[in-house]
């Protein structure tokens, strides 16, 4: 399962996400019990503890991990939302969000009439257009999950 973990992450630090964290992230999905301890995430990824405290951090702050506790235990928890992947998408929609924001600038600063502004408002749209379907596609996940059989 280790080499696994190391390919899938590999592909997520190549899309942007920080090592720790991808590394975290896909030992989460990959687990049976669906959470880890931070000792037991530092086990499976062959890590300090340390090391697995910035990952879920930087999870938690992303919404990507929760922290929880079992009654009757002292040690907490993480575990990913069942709606990890449409959160994830979310995410990457508010970065398309903020990269056509700098595009405009960017068509402001090269001027709209120049070869790169008309280049720049090219890349705007698609932008535009990406942004303005995603909340129709993560619609239709969600009405495709509640038709699925359970």
């Amino acid at each position: 399962m280790f080499g696994y973990i190391e390919r899938f992450s590999a592909v997520l630090v190549a899309a942007g996400f920080p090592p720790m964290p991808a590394r975290v992230f896909v030992a989460l999905l990959v687990t049976d019990a669906g959470r880890l301890t931070a000792a037991e995430l530092a086990g499976v990824l062959r890590v300090s503890p340390a090391a697995v405290s910035g990952g879920v951090r930087y999870l938690t702050q992303l919404g990507l991990v929760h922290k929880e506790r079992v009654p009757g235990s002292r040690r907490d928890y993480y575990r990913m939302p069942d709606d990890v992947w449409s959160g994830m998408f979310r995410l990457r929609d508010q970065v398309l969000l903020r990269w056509a924001e700098l595009i405009r600038e960017g068509i402001e600063l090269a001027g709209p009439g120049s070869p790169a502004g008309a280049r720049l408002a090219e890349h705007a749209l698609f932008f535009d257009f990406v942004s303005a379907e995603m909340p129709e596609v993560l619609k239709r996940w969600a009405e495709y999950q509640a038709a699925r059989p359970a």
